[in-house]
């Protein structure tokens, strides 16, 4: 066996085995079936994956999940397509491999043409002898093949994944269940996590699992979704909290200070080093080591962190002698690290090394309902620091946060909140859309809301009627069903409001 393919094979060992670890200290079955599902995707190169599970006793499915170059909706789409492919597998008791399904002759002609796929792998997933899900892998027609090698590994990821799809239901069901939706809400809005949207709570299920973890943790979403703010929750659910927490920007610092700064120099080492210094991996000792917009470490650098996490030791600039340092690295990138790869901009070895537990982080565009409950966050915050009144938007406002687009996300929106109360007199309680700065006020003309005009079939009366209850709804919901605040939206007094909810029989969950 050559060099190159032993320490190809190794590493392919060492991803398994990093896999096995992460399962072993997970009790969410859902985050479970998230884990296997993208890493299977991500190790073998496939642009799509999906991990169906069964009921062993009926057969049904239990559990369908989409992910890794797909969206959750289309999963249906696939469904058909899984369950033909599991159910070959099934029944010849072997994998699958297919260069071309549309074309092959073990299914129906034509039976996929309606799906914009070609090669396909899939293993079944055992346990104790009986077959409980599959794991299928997919590429595009402009997707490469998948080859006998590859499906001999996904053979070996199923057979590790199998077990914790089958053991961690009793576990849930008996022992650590996670925390209920509420419950976990409230946990971390307490260290500005905020939001109620699907999507962030899918996140903080993630951050859960990942805290479980004494494991790499690579953070991916776009600039300003509070990748920061994750990793230091992940270090305060961690069995290291007692230990140092240190942040580093690898986009923030020159490329020939940033050796230095991770790992430390000796006096003398270069002009202006006039004592010993240590670096940001040695601080972190014991602790975690956040590392912000990873895809900006100079290709050198690479090579010295990827041999920090192979041997555990780094060496000081100007010092020949290795330090033994142990810290959790947790990495953060805006862009796609696999792009930078194809590019030649980034090693894919490190790549790897790094990718032992990702966590999709998503943009605010994709949780416009946690707008509201962000904005007024930041309202009272900025109040507070500026000894303004503030304490309210006028619902106009509101509704022109959550339609517009935010590149910037909560950093973007943080700063449009403090902006708008710095604006505003130290009496103004809600604020309106005249505190708009005059760049806002084009884009607020162009996305305000024209109301249809009320049907004719009703009598002014009742369309009134109708409409109030529209507005008192919008200025309750947008205010949590505070009615003080909703109160001060409207501009009436809270009795007023109080008698109208009773007249118009309004009632929260309801209308």
């Amino acid at each position: 066996m050559s060099p190159e393919l032993f320490e190809r094979e190794n590493h392919d060992l060492a991803r398994l085995l990093e896999l096995a670890e992460v399962l072993g200290q997970q009790n969410d079955f859902n985050e479970i079936l998230r884990v296997v599902t993208q890493q299977a995707a991500s190790l073998l190169h496939a642009e799509m994956a999906l991990l169906l599970m069964l009921n062993p006793q009926t057969q049904h499915t239990v559990k369908t999940i989409f992910k890794e170059g797909g969206n959750d909706d289309h999963a249906p789409r696939y469904h058909n397509l899984h369950l033909e492919i599991s159910g070959w597998v099934m029944k010849s008791k072997r994998s699958l491999l297919s260069p071309n399904i549309k074309e092959d002759s073990r299914f129906v002609k034509k039976r996929f043409q309606d799906l914009p796929i070609k090669a396909v792998m899939c293993a079944a997933l055992r346990n104790e002898g009986m077959i409980i899900g599959s794991l299928l892998l997919l590429n595009h027609a402009h997707g490469g093949e998948f080859s006998e090698k590859e499906l001999s590994y996904l053979e070996k990821l199923a057979a590790i994944a199998a077990p914790f799809l089958r053991n961690v239901q009793k576990i849930q069901e008996y022992f650590a269940a996670p925390l209920p939706e509420a419950a976990l809400l409230a946990k971390y809005e307490n260290w500005g996590l905020l939001g109620r949207s699907k999507k962030f709570v899918e996140l903080l299920q993630g951050l859960e699992a990942a805290a479980r973890c004494d494991v790499r943790v690579l953070l991916e979403g776009q600039s300003g979704t509070g990748k920061e703010l994750i990793a230091r929750a992940i270090h305060r659910l961690s069995a290291r909290s007692d230990h140092p927490f240190i942040a580093i920007d690898c986009g923030a610092i020159p490329a020939n200070l940033l050796e230095s700064e991770l790992f430390g120099h000796v006096k003398g080492a270069f002009t202006g080093a006039t004592s010993d210094r240590k670096g940001l991996f040695e601080e972190a000792h014991h602790g975690t080591l956040f590392m912000d917009e990873i895809a900006n470490l100079p290709y050198e650098v690479q090579a010295k962190l990827l041999r920090v996490l192979q041997e555990g030791e780094i060496r000081v600039v100007g010092s020949n002698r290795p330090r033994k340092v142990e810290a959790r690295i947790i990495s953060a990138c805006s862009v796609p690290l696999r792009k930078m790869i194809e590019e030649q901009k980034f090693r894919e070895d490190l790549f790897y090394r790094l990718h032992v537990y990702p966590i999709n982080v998503p943009s605010l565009n994709e949780r416009g309902e946690d707008i509201p409950l962000l904005a007024n966050y930041f309202l009272q915050k900025f109040a507070r620091q500026q000894r303004k009144a503030a304490e309210s938007f006028h619902g106009g406002l509101l509704q022109f946060m959550q339609q517009r687009k935010w590149p910037g996300n909560i950093r973007e929106l943080e700063n449009f909140v403090e902006r708008l109360v710095t604006l505003a007199s130290s009496e103004t309680t809600v604020l309106d859309p005249q505190l708009l700065p005059p760049e806002f006020q084009k884009e607020f003309k162009k996305l305000a809301p024209h109301h249809d005009a009320p049907p004719l079939r009703k009598a002014l009366q009742q369309n009134l009627e109708d409409y109030e209850e529209q507005l008192i709804r919008q200025a309750l919901s947008e205010n949590d069903w505070n009615q003080r605040k909703a109160a001060r939206v409207l501009q009436i007094s809270e009795g007023a409001l109080r008698y109208k909810i009773e007249k118009l029989g309004i009632v929260r969950g309801e209308g």
